[in-house]
């Protein structure tokens, strides 16, 4: 048998530093490339991209260049392959070992021509070769340490992890996912060896002395168990007790001791339902709460497989479900009627003050297990379904040449 040869941690750096030269614009790396254009950003603003849930286990993992052992511990599944072949089943062949740039597709070049200051993504798998799965828990993600760089080719800064796969794979894996990701030059936040590593922020440098703070945080609400909470001497991710305002207070405590002068303060919650629009009330309270009590500038909301409505609070963007962005449900028949294969990058452009000056949105599909631009139907389907939810809560969605860009609901 051919022995596959693995990446190693300081090389999973060198692929990290790489990605951060290229990003910069480094001669050496791009020579005859064109910078991105950022003439038409407002001056002193910074641009963001956030999406939802990035599930590169499983399935995805499958076709990596460096696959974990397929076995898997699903009531119906027992090896993440058959995935793959659901998959290929609807859509068609899907290559095997691709390069780590494959499952981004299109939104590689929308990357690079909006060139945001800040690329920011919950991460839902483990990234662990641990075979020490969580008993009963019925889903278990994980992706190989040596696929990171599929991380690092789109230029990823920051993985949230207070989400409810993280730790699939026991706290051996959770410590090999902290490990894998920091190698590779990307920050994590949520999780930890305790509360205090859980709970400090993800600090990212966006030039001119400005910083993007990112807080990531998990409700059970999205089925995380109280188990994997972190305590002082125990790892796990922050996971909320409750959306009180206790809860509220403990993460302005976080962000006041954190934040310097100028940064933009996000709160990335993993949190709800994975289907339906509605949005709870407590949601909604605890999201105005995390804005007017514990100065947060951005409320990043995940857990969704489908985009949710969008609410502008007092000049602050709330995204209340993001939907998944990239997974292996291709093929899976179910609650076709929320189109859960249509997923967007959400690129808001925030002033100095972390208050929102604009937002796209560029809509993608899943198609063999890679993102490729949304038909102009599916597009102007997603349009209206967001316009619809956003209105309720003042916001309205507009479709304008492929993109979608959040405005003010005049009627509200």
């Amino acid at each position: 048998m051919q022995r596959r040869r693995f990446l190693s941690l300081p090389l999973l750096a060198a692929c990290g530093a790489l990605a951060r030269r290229v990003r910069a614009g480094d001669s050496g790396l791009r020579a005859g490339a064109a910078m991105p254009d950022k003439q038409k950003r407002r001056p002193g603003a910074v641009k963001l991209f956030l999406c939802g849930d990035v599930m590169t286990g499983r399935g995805i993992d499958q076709i990596l260049p460096y696959p974990s052992s397929p076995e898997i511990y699903e009531p119906y599944m027992t090896s993440a392959v058959h995935y793959v072949k659901i998959a290929e089943r609807a859509s068609g062949s899907i290559p095997r070992a691709v390069d780590y740039a494959y499952v981004w597709g299109d939104a590689l070049p929308v990357l690079e021509d909006t060139a945001p200051d800040a690329r920011i993504i919950n991460l839902e798998t483990a990234v662990t070769s641990s075979d020490d799965y969580w008993p009963g828990k019925g889903i278990n993600y994980r992706m190989h340490p040596a696929n990171t760089p599929c991380l690092t080719a789109a230029g990823i800064d920051c993985c949230v992890l207070a989400n409810n796969h993280v730790i699939d794979w026991g706290y051996d894996g959770l410590r090999e996912t902290l490990e894998s990701l920091r190698a590779a030059g990307i920050q994590t936040v949520g999780a930890g060896r305790d509360i205090a590593e859980a709970s400090t922020p993800a600090i990212i440098d966006v030039g001119g002395q400005r910083r993007v703070s990112v807080f990531s945080m998990g409700s059970t609400s999205s089925g995380i168990g109280r188990a994997w909470a972190a305590g002082r001497r125990k790892p796990g991710i922050w996971l909320l007790p409750d959306l009180s305002m206790a809860s509220v207070e403990s993460v302005a405590t976080q962000v006041s001791a954190a934040r310097q002068r100028g940064d933009i303060v996000i709160a990335s919650i993993h949190w709800g339902s994975n289907w339906g629009y509605a949005i709870p009330a407590e949601q909604r309270r605890f999201a105005h709460a995390l804005i007017d009590q514990a100065g947060v500038d951005l409320v990043h909301g995940h857990s969704s497989h489908h985009p949710r409505g969008i609410e502008v609070y007092r000049n602050r963007l709330i995204l209340y479900g993001c939907g998944d962005f990239l997974n292996d449900y291709e093929g899976i028949s179910s609650h076709e009627e929320y189109r859960g294969d249509l997923t967007l990058m959400y690129l808001p452009e925030l002033d100095s003050n972390g208050r929102l000056l604009g937002m796209e949105m560029r809509p993608m599909q899943t198609h063999r297990f890679r993102l490729r631009r949304a038909s102009e139907a599916d597009s102007r389907w997603l349009a209206r379904v967001l316009d619809r939810e956003s209105r309720k809560f003042g916001s309205c969605v507009e479709y304008q040449g492929g993109v979608l860009r959040l405005c003010h609901d005049s009627r509200t």
